[in-house]
């Protein structure tokens, strides 16, 4: 480890076979926490390249729990809608929220989420204070997927690497301290979707992400970072202000900058998207989902939900994919995803 430690720190990339030895040290008891530690922050500091991300993307998929699910298997597009978290701003769990929309509209959603560590409540956080079973084995998941077109990856039981380095992890975000598994949970999904909307926190990622997307062979994904305010960012589709996408395409990267505004949304404040703990988050999912909530964090939901429906094919453009959205809350078949999720045994 001290020899990559002295690379990084110098400015110098890994190659491939160095982040294979890198992941073996790192889930080693062999190595301290704290040395562990230092090569992570000072590979963060040096800036992760796209090969680097990629590289530790193959690397822990190859140690992930195998969970194979075929686009033949069930009846539409497999699509995951993940976010890198560590914005800062502990909005409601956004994406949670839109897997439901996505799946009420015909899109088979599988998505990839672990416990909070830098937020208030995470995807599983959420889900578990909604009733929602999150610790299914790969047979029971790849079924309730089959059945119901949605099904919740948790990373802890899935990537048995992320349990050896909570820990740590979780010491290092204390200190405000970011490292590459603030990167990787979005592109982890061990069903490796094709088509993917990744949230990330900050602007110059989307890029970045789109590349690395494209060197996992994915089909197409939008990587988004949003305006919150003029010095916070979210990483979410914004109805705030105007968000960076980066679109990888049948192998083509573009960049956009959309403003939800042009499509009619009005501009909310940061404070009326503002989410809380597991259980409070559980209950504005619920009031979304029902159409009891129709105010600024409906119109969140429906922007992400109608990014989620261009990715997938479903809608030629955002407009398009907003009627959807509002549609499936509208007739109560996004309520129902979730009343069934929360139904499922095994």
């Amino acid at each position: 480890m001290t020899s990559f430690i002295e690379r990084v720190r110098a400015g110098g990339d890994l190659n491939p076979s160095d982040v294979q030895q890198a992941v073996v040290l790192l889930l080693s008891d062999s190595v301290s926490a704290r040395t562990k530690a230092e090569f992570l922050t000072l590979l963060h500091q040096k800036g992760e390249s796209t090969s680097e991300i990629a590289s530790f993307v193959r690397v822990l998929l190859e140690r992930a729990v195998p969970l194979q699910i075929e686009e033949n298997d069930v009846s539409g597009p497999i699509i995951d809608v993940c976010g890198t978290g560590g914005d800062g701003i502990n909005l409601f769990n956004v994406s949670t929220a839109v897997m439901f929309v996505l799946a009420a509209g015909g899109l088979t959603v599988i998505k990839h989420g672990n416990r909070h560590v830098t937020s208030l409540s995470g995807s599983a956080d959420v889900l578990e204070a909604l009733g929602v079973p999150i610790d299914l084995e790969p047979e029971d998941l790849r079924e309730c997927v089959k059945r119901l077109g949605l099904g919740f990856v948790y990373a802890r039981l899935y990537h048995p690497a992320f349990r050896a380095l909570a820990e740590m992890r979780s010491q290092l975000a204390q200190k405000n301290q970011r490292t590459i598994f603030n990167l990787l949970g979005p592109l982890l999904n061990p069903t490796r979707p094709n088509r993917q909307l990744i949230g990330v926190f900050s602007p110059r990622l989307t890029t970045i992400f789109a590349e690395v997307t494209r060197q996992l062979g994915r089909e197409r994904a939008w990587i988004v970072n949003g305006m919150a305010s003029d010095t916070l960012r979210m990483d979410d589709v914004s109805t705030i202000g105007p968000t960076t996408i980066a679109e990888l395409h049948r192998g083509r990267i573009t960049s956009a900058v959309l403003d939800t505004r042009w499509l009619g949304i009005p501009q909310p404040s940061l404070g009326e998207l503002i989410g809380g703990d597991a259980k409070l988050n559980a209950h504005i999912l619920t009031q979304i989902l029902s159409g009891t909530e129709t105010g600024p964090k409906r119109d969140l939901i429906i922007a992400n939900a109608a990014a989620g429906f261009v990715v997938a094919g479903y809608a030629r453009e955002m407009n398009v994919g907003m009627a959807m959205a509002r549609e499936q809350i509208e007739c109560g078949r996004a309520l129902e995803k979730l009343r069934a999720l929360q139904a499922y045994r095994r």
